[in-house]
């Protein structure tokens, strides 16, 4: 008898056993192993998975990571946003956290049907991973927006 799990923030199917946390943790090693294929679009691997799965980040963070997601889309470097966001994200000035945790953790307002998750990316051979990513993080914004879950 086979019986498949899904993961109950994404949707995706877990195949073989294989969760969501082992494509990310995959697409890491390549990242490590290959940084010619995958240095350009590490911003994008985390926050889309992040995202994704949105109980990893604190309800404050998550309205924040969505706008940063749609910043970089829009060609605000990783330089420029650490910049910005620098004081909003020090902890020795915030009262809130960044990581979820079981008692406050982000959820979506609207419902969210991912298109494309971390399982394409991993089924894919690592010289197509920039290209993946890229087209994985303007997938999750526009499902973002499509869901009611990003201000256009």
């Amino acid at each position: 008898m086979n019986s498949t799990q899904s993961c109950p923030e994404c949707g995706t199917d877990w195949q073989d056993g294989v969760t969501c946390t082992d494509h990310f943790h995959q697409m890491l090693f390549w990242e490590n192993e290959y940084p010619e294929y995958t240095y350009q679009v590490h911003h994008y691997l985390v926050l889309c998975y992040h995202l994704q799965h949105p109980s990893l980040y604190s309800r404050e963070m998550l309205p924040g990571a969505v706008r940063l997601l749609g910043d970089f889309l829009r060609g605000v470097s990783t330089e420029a946003a650490r910049s910005s966001s620098r004081d909003v994200l020090d902890s020795g000035k915030r009262d809130w956290k960044i990581t979820g945790t079981p008692e406050s953790h982000g959820e979506y307002e609207h419902p969210v049907r991912w298109t494309m998750t971390a399982a394409d990316i991993t089924a894919d051979s690592v010289e197509n991973y920039e290209h993946n990513v890229r087209l994985w993080a303007q997938t999750t914004y526009d499902t973002l927006q499509a869901s009611g879950n990003a201000a256009s």
